[in-house]
């Protein structure tokens, strides 16, 4: 009787155990799948994009490329972590195109006119005076000339161009005194970025332009190695130029626009579906950035004034952009016949 009980215990004990195992066992199973059906924001990225910009974090460069990143990490559902390195810390602005040529920096942001010694297409939107203004340069670069330019860009370097990014007038600033008329330019040392068009430019003013990579700028401006610069206001207000930089002229020759670039490597590394939404995150990036620095230039420009100290002069702009004329004529021939029908198209689309 002993025996018979002992040995159904063991019955009863060894298939207790198997059904817990299959209870085991399909509870594995079952979080296996609630798992593979959870968003993918919930785990580790499987693509990290390394971004980088020149300026500080809070600066109009870092803003636009925080409101990219949220973007592609959202319309990614997380797939693509970007990460913002501020500062030149994976390159310069001017070494950043090529490194991307190279595909040893992921994307970055740089100004437009620090893209055309690679590009020299990109200066037709660095001429002086050649937008009337935002929605003419909205018409441009948002029209049939932005897609051309796209397409033309990667087709000769490789780069990508996800967008041409908010857009900014340039201002005027110096250390020496305030500009009223186009006389008042003369002989005036200004830092200028190397590029062919703002330096003819400055010199159609009759300033002298002093070509500097930006690293040197402040330095230069505050050692008096320079007499001033231009730069947007927002860029005047963050940099902290007021500080000895007490003029400030709103001659709006320069529109500066912030382009959003990415690497061929890092594109090709990114399936169909990533790929199209990184595009689209760049493009609603700009977009909603471009509005925001629009409605804020003014405020900015009213804060350098009363709250920075620098006295503002507004002159008249016809004869800077009769004094300019020179500069769009020579360089609308120099660079040949691809150049020359941007131009007209960008004029086309004033009206």
């Amino acid at each position: 009787m002993n025996v018979h009980v002992t040995v159904l215990s063991v019955r009863i004990c060894t298939q207790r155990k198997r059904e817990v195992s299959m209870q085991a066992f399909k509870s594995g199973v079952f979080a296996a799948v609630v798992a593979s059906m959870m968003p993918v924001s919930g785990w580790a990225a499987d693509i990290t994009m390394n971004f980088g910009f020149g300026a500080p974090e809070a600066s109009i460069y870092g803003q636009f490329a925080s409101i990219f990143k949220s973007k592609v990490e959202e319309y990614t559902d997380g797939e693509i972590e970007v990460k913002l390195r501020c500062c030149n810390q994976i390159s310069s602005e001017d070494e950043a195109f090529k490194a991307m040529q190279l595909g040893t920096v992921d994307g970055f942001v740089i100004t437009s006119n620090n893209v055309s010694p690679h590009w020299p297409l990109m200066d037709v939107t660095v001429l002086p005076y050649v937008f009337q203004d935002t929605a003419h340069l909205e018409r441009v670069v948002d029209g049939p000339v932005g897609d051309f330019m796209k397409q033309d860009l990667q087709a000769k370097t490789s780069v990508h161009l996800l967008s041409f990014g908010p857009a900014l007038y340039r201002d005027f600033y110096n250390s020496v005194r305030a500009v009223n008329t186009i006389e008042d330019m003369q002989g005036l040392k200004i830092r200028v970025p190397k590029n062919e068009v703002m330096l003819a430019t400055f010199e159609a003013l009759g300033a002298n332009p002093v070509p500097l990579a930006w690293s040197e700028t402040p330095t230069a401006l505050q050692t008096g190695t320079v007499d001033g610069g231009d730069n947007g206001a927002s860029f005047i207000k963050d940099l902290k130029f007021y500080e000895f930089e007490p003029h400030l002229v709103i001659l709006e020759h320069f529109v500066a626009m912030i382009p959003l670039f990415a690497s061929d490597r890092f594109m090709k590394g990114l399936n169909d579906e990533q790929r199209e939404e990184v595009i689209r995150a760049a493009a609603d990036a700009g977009k909603e950035f471009r509005t925001q620095v629009q409605t804020t230039t003014e405020d900015v420009r009213t804060w350098l004034v009363e709250e920075g100290g620098m006295a503002i002069t507004q002159p008249n702009k016809a004869a800077f952009i009769e004094a300019t004329q020179s500069v769009r004529d020579e360089f609308a021939e120099k660079r040949g016949p691809e150049f020359q029908d941007l131009v007209k198209q960008i004029e086309a689309a004033a009206n």
